[in-house]
């Protein structure tokens, strides 16, 4: 997705070889109409699919999930990352280690909300290591709900998260692949 990858170039910031921040315009300030080109690029790529729900992790998969949500005109839920008072009982809950932030969360989505007639797309904004995939693959297999595919936003191509879920057989969608990070320049596949 060629305005994804421009706006990679022109606002993200390389930390180091493993660490892209794309907090200008998709995990802290959201660029809306940015959001609603992915959103419709998931929707296209996963059209026909009989999809019936998408399922994110809270927050930054958030923005890209509703607008392919709504593209394809399906609810979306996003797992939490902690157990709230009203949200405590009947849960489906996972284990989720982040990378960033160096630490391991629980995941909890409300079983009312997705149950075994269910035909799920995940939507999330990164892939790296597949912690955050897994996590929600888990969840949905608690449901007894099936896996249409995976849409992500930004793969990073060079971490070995891709690799597994090919093995593993789940179809991944990825807008903007990244082959490098290295000498603090982005360099894409594709």
């Amino acid at each position: 997705m060629e305005s994804l990858k421009q706006k990679i170039c022109s606002e993200g910031v390389v930390l180091s070889d493993q660490v892209l921040k794309v907090d200008a315009f998709l995990n802290h300030q959201i660029d809306p109409l940015l959001m609603q080109q992915i959103g419709h690029e998931f929707a296209q790529r996963f059209k026909g699919q009989g999809i019936t729900k998408i399922v994110t992790i809270e927050a930054s998969g958030i923005a890209p999930a509703v607008m392919a949500g709504l593209e394809l005109c399906v609810p979306v839920i996003f797992a939490r990352k902690y157990q709230s008072l009203t949200l405590k009982d009947d849960l489906y809950i996972a284990k989720v280690y982040s990378f960033t932030k160096q630490t391991e969360s629980t995941l909890a989505i409300s079983a009312k909300h997705l149950d075994a007639s269910d035909h799920v797309l995940l939507v999330d904004d990164f892939l790296a290591n597949g912690h955050a995939a897994k996590a929600l693959i888990e969840l949905i297999g608690q449901a007894g709900a099936s896996i249409a595919g995976i849409g992500v936003v930004i793969e990073k191509s060079f971490q070995n998260g891709r690799a597994e879920l090919d093995e593993q057989g789940y179809r991944v969608e990825s807008l903007a692949r990244i082959r490098s990070l290295a000498d603090g320049r982005v360099s894409f596949l594709e």
